[in-house]
C-alpha cells in the first residue's frame, strides 16, 4: 500500500511539472495579450493542483493572478495575490520576483489611486475611500497620505465610522502630512510661484527668479483631532471627544491649530466660557489674527458685555481694516441700543415734558445712527453690492435727511436688483 500511495503523489507532481507547466505558460501569455477573464478561468482551474506543487509553481501562479486581477480591476484581490507571493518567496527563500514587486505595487497604487479619483467625481465615495485604503495597505509606511485621503472620502459619502477607523489610526501614528513647499518670485513680473524641488533647484541657475524660499505645509493633525471629535460628539460620545483633543494638545500644547479644534469643540457644546478662554490663549500665539479677536467680540456680545465686544471687533479691525464681518457686528451690537430707545419713545404721553424727553430720545436715536454710518460705509467699501447693507444705510440716511446720499443708494439698489 505504501508503495502505491508513493507513487500516486509522485505521479501527480510528474503531472504538474509537464502539463500544469505547460498551462501557466498559457496563462502568462494570456495575461501578456490582456485576455485577463481567460486567464482568470484558467488559474480557477488549476488552483487545488498548484496549491499541492512546488513552491517556486506557487509563486508564479501568484504572481499571474495577480496580474490578471489588476488587469479586472479586481484590486483588492489582486493585492491579496502579490502579499501572497511577497510571503511565499520570503518563507522559502526564493527571489525571483522580489525585484520586480516594487514596481508592479507602485502601479497599482497608481491605478487605485487614479480610480478613486474617478470615483469621487461621480460621488461613489464608498467605492473611493476603500481604494485610497488599500493603497495605503500597500506600503503603511510611506502612504499614510491615502489614509488621510480615504478617511475625507468616507467623511464625504457620511461613512463617519469607517472615517473615525482612519482617523484614529492616522492619530496614533502622530501623523501630519507636512512636506516641503518651493517657491521662487520672477524678477519681471514680480509674481511667486509654487514649483517643484527640481524646478526649485533649476530656477536657482536662472538669472530670471528671486526670493528662493521654502516652507512647511500646514500640519493635518488640527484637522484630523477636529475631526475624530465631531464623529464622537454625533454619536454623542462627549467624554471620547474632550479626550481625542486633551490627548493631541498634551502632545503640542501650543499648536494653534488644536487650540482652536478645542475651542470649536466647545463653541458645538454651547460652553461659551471655554471657549473664550481658549481664544485668548490662541490670541497669546497668533496675536495679529483678526479672525481670534472677531470670535471673542462675538462671545462677549453673546454675554451682553457690550462694551469689551466692541473693543475686540475694533482690534480685528485695526489688524485688518478689510475685515468686514466685524464692521458689520459693530454696527449690529451699536444698533442693539436702539430698541431701547424706541421702547421708551412709544411709552411716553403728550405732555410737555414727555415731548421734551422724547426729542432726547430721538436726538440720541440719530446719534447712533450717525455712529454706525462709516462701518456702514467701510464695509460698502469691500463689498459694494449687499443689497442688505445698503438698504440698511439707505433708510439711515432717510431718517437723518441726507437726501443727496439717500438718492444715490437708492438708485444703487434698483440698479442692482433689475
Amino acid at each position: 500500500m505504501k508503495r502505491i500511495v508513493i507513487s500516486l503523489v509522485f505521479a501527480s507532481f510528474f503531472m504538474f511539472g509537464f502539463s500544469q507547466k505547460k498551462e501557466l505558460r498559457s496563462i502568462s501569455k494570456m495575461v501578456s495579450e490582456n485576455a485577463f477573464s481567460e486567464a482568470k478561468s484558467s488559474l480557477e482551474s488549476i488552483e487545488g493542483l498548484v496549491a499541492n506543487s512546488e513552491v517556486k509553481y506557487q509563486t508564479q501562479y501568484q504572481f499571474l493572478l495577480g496580474n490578471t486581477l489588476s488587469g479586472l480591476k479586481d484590486y483588492q484581490g489582486a493585492l491579496a495575490a502579490y502579499k501572497a507571493l511577497e510571503s511565499l518567496e520570503s518563507s522559502s527563500g526564493l527571489s525571483k520576483y522580489a525585484k520586480e514587486l516594487p514596481a508592479i505595487y507602485e502601479q497599482l497604487t497608481a491605478d487605485l489611486v487614479n480610480s478613486a479619483i474617478e470615483d469621487n467625481k461621480t460621488k461613489n465615495y464608498e467605492s473611493s475611500f476603500k481604494k485610497l485604503f488599500l493603497s495605503y495597505e500597500i506600503n503603511k509606511e510611506n502612504n499614510q497620505d491615502y489614509l488621510y485621503y480615504a478617511a475625507s472620502s468616507a467623511i464625504n459619502g457620511e461613512f463617519y465610522q469607517e472615517a473615525l477607523g482612519f482617523y484614529l489610526t492616522l492619530k496614533e501614528q502622530n501623523y501630519t502630512g507636512i512636506t516641503k513647499e518651493y517657491y521662487v518670485t520672477d524678477k519681471e513680473s514680480g509674481e511667486e510661484s509654487l514649483v517643484s524641488k527640481q524646478e526649485f533647484d533649476l530656477y536657482k541657475k536662472s538669472k530670471s527668479y528671486t526670493n528662493f524660499r521654502e516652507a512647511d505645509t500646514e500640519s493635518r493633525l488640527p484637522e484630523i483631532v477636529k475631526n475624530i471629535a465631531l464623529i464622537y460628539v454625533q454619536q454623542g460620545k462627549v467624554e471620547e471627544a474632550i479626550e481625542a483633543i486633551s490627548d493631541a494638545r498634551a502632545a503640542n500644547p501650543k499648536d494653534l491649530g488644536l487650540i482652536l479644534t478645542e475651542a470649536d469643540l466647545y463653541i458645538k457644546l454651547d460652553d461659551k466660557e471655554k471657549f473664550a478662554e481658549l481664544m485668548v490663549e490662541a490670541i497669546d500665539q497668533d496675536p495679529t489674527n483678526p479672525v481670534l479677536y472677531f470670535n471673542l467680540g462675538v462671545i462677549n456680545s453673546g454675554q451682553g458685555n457690550a462694551q469689551a465686544a466692541r473693543e475686540y471687533y475694533e482690534k480685528s479691525i485695526e489688524l485688518d481694516p478689510s475685515y468686514r464681518a466685524s464692521y458689520l457686528n459693530l454696527v449690529s451690537l451699536i444698533l442693539d441700543g436702539e430698541k431701547e430707545l424706541v421702547d421708551e419713545m412709544n411709552s411716553l404721553g403728550n405732555s410737555r415734558a414727555d415731548n421734551l424727553k422724547y426729542d432726547q430720545l430721538l436726538l440720541k436715536r440719530e446719534g447712533l445712527y450717525r455712529e454706525v454710518v462709516p462701518y456702514l460705509e467701510k464695509s460698502l467699501g469691500i463689498d459694494g453690492d449687499d443689497v442688505e447693507v445698503l438698504n440698511t444705510l439707505k433708510n439711515i440716511y432717510g431718517t437723518l435727511g441726507e437726501t443727496e446720499r439717500f438718492r444715490e443708494i437708492k438708485a444703487k439698489i434698483e440698479a442692482l436688483e433689475q
